[in-house]
């Protein structure tokens, strides 16, 4: 069941997803420090490879202002490490194959293509404070220049 987006303010819902690494990425392993979460609708399409390399060209930038990145779609484990292994990315990718936590966060909806309607994931970007709070939304997003905006927003957060 889709609920409506999480919010700016909003406590993180609660998830834990197997992730590209071996491990596992939790809304407990957040608590403490920054972090990003990007869900993404599919590994290895024009849009989501973009925005995943350009999370990866700036995953110093994120660490050095102490910031974790996680990237989840619908994709595998599996299909995490091929598309992990093909465009070099260092960024840590969960697979949340049931979209359980795409419908807790609210990114579950109901798309069209050429008239066709099926259930995907809105491109969303969810900053994280160290308190386990979102501290700010990006629905809808728009590739270009996303990662940069995303990452200004965590440098005044990490001042803050």
């Amino acid at each position: 069941m889709t609920t409506g987006p999480v919010e700016k303010g909003a406590k993180v819902p609660a998830f834990k997803l197997p992730t590209d690494d071996g491990g596992h990425v939790s809304s407990k392993d957040l608590v403490g420090r920054l972090a990003v979460i990007y869900f993404y609708p599919k590994d290895d399409t024009p849009g989501c490879t973009t925005e995943a390399k350009d999370f990866t060209r700036l995953a110093p930038d994120f660490k050095r202002a102490g910031v974790a990145v996680v990237g989840i779609s619908p994709d595998s484990v599996k299909k995490h490490q091929k598309f992990r292994e093909k465009h070099d990315l260092d960024i840590r990718l969960a697979a949340d194959e049931d979209h359980a936590v795409a419908e807790k966060f609210g990114v579950w909806i109901e798309k069209s293509l050429y008239g066709r309607k099926y259930m995907g994931v809105d491109r969303s970007t969810f900053l994280i404070d160290a308190k386990g709070h979102v501290a700010e939304v990006w629905h809808k997003v728009k590739v270009p220049g996303h990662a940069e905006e995303v990452l200004a927003a965590a440098r005044t957060l990490a001042k803050g």
